[in-house]
């Protein structure tokens, strides 16, 4: 891929109410992209998003913008869109991180483009960049128990244990993030889809 930058935007919902739910996972992924370069986010109250950025240490030294959109999930395309503004960052260097219900939990893929799937984020993104070309690294998150509806089951508070396995599956949706910017698709996705 190219050293242009890359926008990685996870996306969730803001707020301490949704910090530890299913549905915030791609938060916990960009801000453990962050953590790992000893980089913090700043609230940018014009992009409507918590930045940070990192550069990937290397030959390209890749630049990271992470960003964390303040608004709810269902307008998350506002702030990505503003973002990729600014930087002048074309679709194809977004990368979206965001919880998969048509993947088991500890499962990870990773695709460019491709429909929303009812996920109100993408669907967003889709809206206000203009094209859903841009790539995905979906977390898996499974689907609810019994007769729960999914929106339910993705923002109610995970039990300890869950959380812990959250965590881990952000972790390797970073990994794949790294993997993605240095070694493009086709190498990610062998490596990381399952």
């Amino acid at each position: 891929m190219t050293n242009s930058p890359y926008l990685v935007v996870g996306l969730g919902n803001p707020g301490p109410t949704y910090d530890f739910t299913r549905h915030n996972v791609g938060f916990w992924a960009v801000a453990d992209l962050a953590d790992r370069y000893g980089s913090s986010f700043s609230l940018n109250t014009r992009q409507r998003a918590e930045v940070a950025s990192v550069t990937l240490p290397g030959p390209e030294q890749v630049k990271l913008v992470l960003a964390r959109p303040t608004t709810f999930m269902n307008d998350s395309g506002v702030a990505v869109k503003a973002i990729a503004a600014f930087h002048k960052i074309a679709p194809d260097h977004v990368i979206a991180v965001h919880d998969e219900l048509d993947l088991d939990p500890g499962r990870l893929r990773v695709k460019l483009g491709g429909g929303d799937n009812g996920h109100n984020g993408l669907k967003s993104m889709r809206a206000h960049l203009g094209t859903g070309d841009f790539y995905r690294v979906r977390v898996g998150i499974g689907r609810p128990p019994g007769r729960q509806g999914a929106a339910d089951y993705v923002l109610n508070k995970l039990k300890p244990a869950q959380a812990d396995e959250m965590r881990v599956d952000a972790a390797v949706a970073a990994d794949a993030v790294e993997f993605l910017v240095r070694e493009g698709l086709t190498a990610t996705q062998n490596r990381f889809n399952g």
